[in-house]
């Protein structure tokens, strides 16, 4: 059985996104390269055909990895979403209980996490403390600038 990967319906639009980027712009591309590096003769030699073989196998397997990837995928439509309590699709406002600096992200799939564009993956330490919590709750998150605490301000779902 093949485990589901959740994500959101945003999250699963980039992975395409890139995927169709891969197979109509850069494997044609790499391909022409190849073409062109064999013209140049020697290949044992030709820097040029090498770079383009490795680019070839990297295009090759990441175009494996996002086919397993969406085919595996478990889209989650946020917006559907409603509550309470914090869970993935989220978006969540935490304030730090030493600094009181507010921050707020919204948990998605690991795929899809970026903590500068707010996206904080499901299996992060602070999402998995947060998961399950309501307004009010506060949590204790070890980090490597050792223990945080966290209170949750806000949960909301768009």
């Amino acid at each position: 059985m093949t485990e589901k990967i959740p994500m959101t319906a945003d999250g699963f639009a980039r992975l395409e996104a890139e995927l169709k980027h891969l197979k109509n712009v850069a494997r044609p591309e790499v391909i022409t390269a190849i073409a062109e590096a064999r013209e140049h003769g020697d290949l044992s030699e030709n820097a040029e055909y090498h770079a383009a073989r490795e680019r070839q196998s990297f295009i090759e397997g990441r175009v494996g990895e996002l086919e397993d990837k969406m085919a595996r995928a478990q889209v989650i439509d946020v917006s559907k979403l409603s509550g309470k309590v914090v869970k993935f699709g989220a978006t969540v406002t935490l304030v730090d209980e030493d600094t009181d600096e507010e921050m707020t992200y919204q948990l998605v799939g690991e795929d899809e996490a970026d903590v500068k564009q707010g996206r904080l993956g499901i299996t992060s330490p602070i999402a998995r403390a947060i998961v399950g919590k309501t307004i009010g709750d506060s949590v204790e998150v070890t980090t490597p600038k050792g223990v945080k605490g966290y209170e949750v301000l806000k949960v909301r779902f768009h």
